[in-house]
This record gives C-alpha cells, sequence and structure tokens, in this order.
C-alpha cells in the first residue's frame, strides 16, 4: 500500500464501504468494449467524489469493486447513497455493503474479520442495493428496512442485515436466514425507522458468485490489500 495512503486511513472505530458492479461480464457483452470502458470510468469517478465528499479514503480498487474506510457511519451512508442514486440513471448498477468494527490498522492496512464481513455483507446484494451491518445500522439514521440474520461464508457468527430505503430486491445471496426480520421494540431494531421486510428470505445452501469471489477478495485475507470477500 502507498504510504501516503496508509497513513491517511482512520483507524479506532472504521466503517468500511464496499462496492461491486452487478452483471460486470454481461454488461460488457451487451455495451461493447469501447462503450463499457466508458461506463466504467464514469462510474469509477461518481463513486470516488461521494466517498470523497464524505472523507472516505479509498483502500482499495480491483476492476470494478472499490475499497473505501471512513471515520464515521453516518458518513459512510450518505457516500452509499449519493453513490447509488447517481448511478441510477446510467448502465452501471453497484452492490453496497457497509460495516463498522475496529479493525487492527497494520504496515500493510487494515487487518481483522470486520473486512472480511464487510466484504460478504457487500457480496450478498444486487445491484442498486445498499446493505448495513448491524453495528452501522446501530450508529445512524435513515430509512433502513431489516432483512433478518444472515449466514455468510467462513464467517461464524450471523448477521443482522438491513438495507437502506423500501426498494424490493431478491434474496441475499447468503448461506442462508437463520431468523426472521424482528417486530416490536427498539431494542430488537437498530432505530425507530428500521421497518422489517416481508419479502425477504434466505436461500439454504446457496453460496455466494466465484467468479465475483475471486475477482473482488481473494486478497482480504491481506488486510487491506482486497477489495471483497473471500
Amino acid at each position: 500500500m502507498i504510504r501516503g495512503v496508509l497513513q491517511k486511513l482512520p483507524s479506532g472505530t472504521v466503517t468500511f464501504l464496499f462496492t461491486d458492479v452487478e452483471g460486470s461480464t454481461k454488461l460488457l457483452h451487451e455495451l461493447g468494449a469501447e462503450v463499457y470502458a466508458r461506463a466504467l470510468a464514469a462510474h469509477r469517478q461518481v463513486i470516488r467524489e461521494a466517498c470523497t465528499r464524505r472523507d472516505g479514503v479509498e483502500v482499495d480498487t480491483q476492476g470494478d469493486a472499490f475499497f473505501v474506510a471512513f471515520a464515521t457511519a453516518p458518513a459512510a451512508l450518505a457516500a452509499a447513497a449519493e453513490l447509488t442514486e447517481s448511478l441510477a440513471s446510467g448502465p452501471v448498477r453497484v452492490r453496497v455493503g457497509l460495516h463498522t468494527g475496529t479493525p487492527l490498522l497494520a504496515d500493510e492496512g487494515y487487518v481483522g474479520v470486520d473486512v472480511h464481513r464487510a466484504a460478504r455483507i457487500a457480496a450478498s446484494g444486487h445491484g442498486g442495493q445498499v446493505l448495513v451491518s448491524q453495528a452501522t445500522a446501530l450508529l445512524v439514521d435513515g430509512d433502513l428496512r431489516d432483512l433478518g440474520e444472515h449466514r455468510f461464508k467462513d464467517l461464524l457468527a450471523a448477521e443482522r442485515v438491513y438495507q437502506l430505503g423500501s426498494r424490493d430486491f431478491p434474496p441475499l445471496r447468503s448461506l442462508g436466514r437463520t431468523n426472521p426480520p424482528r417486530r416490536g421494540v427498539a431494542a430488537s431494531r437498530p432505530r425507530a425507522g428500521a421497518r422489517r421486510d416481508p419479502h425477504s428470505r434466505g436461500r439454504p445452501g446457496a453460496t455466494p458468485d466465484p467468479q465475483r469471489a475471486r475477482r473482488v477478495g481473494e486478497d482480504a485475507a491481506g488486510g487491506a490489500g482486497g477489495c471483497g470477500a473471500l
């Protein structure tokens, strides 16, 4: 990692934002190489501008995936909302995942399960969807929809996942949902505005897209060197 970037990385409690283009290979065939290259470049500019405005630090980028760190969860959520809205009218759709934790900031970047958890959550989503871990949801105000608890590959504990906004998407690409969305008291959800998702359901036995996992995430085990899930 470039030393200048390493020195700018927030430490302590950090919120990670991962993005990835949905259906990039299909989009390449549909648009052709030249048009796809321009669309991908425009998408990168949108993401960088949205994150920079909220003081996000770009940890890594590989192909069509981004890994950005924020000092605060609200800043990360605002960036995610802006970039998905800005990309909504174009051909590129990105899935976005947010998770807050206290990773180790080593000489080569971030190390710890929080990196993996953020990447896994992002990889389970769909284009135009912003997914938020419970740790992040507890720190933000927003229109969050409870998608229930889900299990993710190689992570021991299930994660309660929330979605920003009320739009309907297909079920998450997780290993399956362990508990349904919660109703009722504030202790069972991060904010009073968080709503349960009547349509969310896990897919038992489902596994993450191996092509995406290979493209986005093989380096996450080394900390900040990877952009995605393992």
